[in-house]
């Protein structure tokens, strides 16, 4: 993000900050960060991104800090640009602006917008902390959702479930997630795609099988051969699923797959890009179908894709039974809250019983539709155990036809920063993910 005095810029700071403001309210009134933004005008929408997703990684910090200098939470409207401005500003080593200009334009947003009566205490709340920043931020170093940025619930149940890799985990969470390219393996290389990348200045690396990891984020045109789809944009964690899947099976033949909960489709183009087969992709959402048909076009990959509720086969399976299976569950996405920073304060710890319960049905609906030597390979982009480790063994206890292969199990999203210690997660700077592996046994 460039600085404001920048000649560069050409929107003013005051007209960010107070769109960036209105998303936080937004997000504290229950909505995703997504929809949020995308009502942003689209000149304004790339730098009130970086705003609001600098915040959201600061908010807890943010709010602690507001609560030292109000005791009594102001209007909503107020609350969010004056948060907003104490996230941007608490740290002054990785902040987006300077200080001064930082203050300046957050009263200078006050006095344009509805928090204008507000003006002066949203002044003197800054100013406050600019005088008394180190014992402000001392006195909230205390609180442990300030001094981790994530919701008190969620601190402790990490604490609990990896009690070894609790703060790696929540440190990743709140770093700027790489952007990491899955080559097709169809079209060229991951040595290639570095290779080409170097040759108009884009630094890259290898990660995992199939992955290239950008030192920057550039836009997708950039990409040699993007359009054509030399490559997809892909965590290197979501990279597994497809070899994990098709690994043991017969490549000779044509494989009958099915992706279920597909959208928005790379898990789909990979397992089509790796394998001869014949991939239905469902999904419940006739908006997020269309948009795997878009990704295949560009790909020039060819799936079957259905609307449809993966929970209720009876509506769109055809009765013969399915080689393998991908099931891409819906969950808390607490693993890619570095990508989606909205998630972790949007979710609550009661939806962990949901989703799972909701995972149990569609674990326990499409069994059946696997043939007996078949796989299923169950997934979720969570950190938490009732959406990975402990939802694969209540299933196994229950389903004697069932054995589980080696499979990496829980994958915390950690960075290359934080060493080579945990054996389990050698791609590194990755998402959070579980995989099991489920085979079927014969009758």
């Amino acid at each position: 993000m460039h600085r404001p005095d920048s000649p560069t810029s050409q929107i003013p700071l005051w007209r960010q900050l107070q769109a960036a403001a209105a998303v936080l309210q937004d997000i504290r009134d229950g909505a995703s960060a997504t929809p949020a933004l995308a009502a942003v005008d689209g000149p304004l929408r790339p730098g009130v991104q970086a705003l609001v997703f600098h915040t959201l990684r600061n908010l807890g910090r943010a709010d602690a800090l507001r609560a030292q200098l109000a005791k009594r939470a102001p209007a909503p409207h107020v609350d969010a640009l004056l948060c907003t401005a104490l996230a941007l500003v608490w740290q002054e080593d990785g902040a987006p602006y300077s200080t001064f200009t930082l203050v300046d334009q957050t009263v200078e947003a006050a006095n344009r917008g509805p928090a204008r009566a507000q003006a002066s205490f949203i002044n003197a709340c800054l100013r406050r902390f600019l005088r008394e920043r180190d014992a402000l931020v001392a006195a909230t170093d205390r609180d442990p959702v300030a001094m981790w940025n994530h919701p008190r619930w969620w601190i402790q149940r990490l604490k609990h479930e990896q009690p070894q890799r609790w703060k790696d985990i929540l440190q990743a969470n709140n770093q700027h997630p790489p952007m990491t390219l899955r080559v097709n393996a169809q079209k060229t290389t991951p040595v290639q795609m570095v290779s080409a990348l170097a040759a108009i200045n884009i630094e890259a690396k290898l990660i995992g099988e199939w992955g290239v990891a950008l030192a920057h984020a550039v836009p997708v045109q950039h990409i040699p051969g993007f359009a054509e789809g030399a490559a997809s944009v892909q965590d290197a964690a979501a990279q597994l699923a497809a070899p994990l899947l098709l690994q043991g099976l017969d490549a000779t033949s044509t494989l009958r797959i099915l992706d279920a909960c597909a959208a928005p489709g790379g898990k789909t183009a990979h397992l089509l890009e790796l394998a001869q087969a014949e991939v239905t992709a469902l999904d419940i959402d006739p908006v997020r179908c269309e948009r795997i048909q878009q990704n295949l076009q560009r790909q020039g990959l060819q799936a079957k894709v259905v609307v449809g509720d993966a929970g209720q086969p009876d509506s769109w399976w055809d009765g013969q039974a399915f080689d393998a299976i991908l099931l891409d569950a819906p969950c808390t996405a607490s693993g890619i809250v570095r990508r989606h920073p909205d998630v972790r304060w949007l979710r609550r710890e009661t939806d962990i019983t949901q989703l799972a319960e909701l995972q149990a049905q569609l674990l326990q609906r499409l069994w059946p539709l696997l043939r007996p030597g078949g796989r299923l390979l169950y997934c979720t982009c969570s950190v938490f155990r009732a959406e990975g480790q402990d939802q694969i063994e209540t299933f196994l206890a229950h389903h004697s036809d069932a054995h589980l292969h080696a499979s990496p199990g829980h994958l915390m999203p950690l960075s290359w920063e934080s060493g080579d210690a945990v054996p389990d997660n050698r791609i590194r700077d990755n998402d959070g993910f579980f995989y099991a592996l489920l085979e079927k046994r014969a009758a």
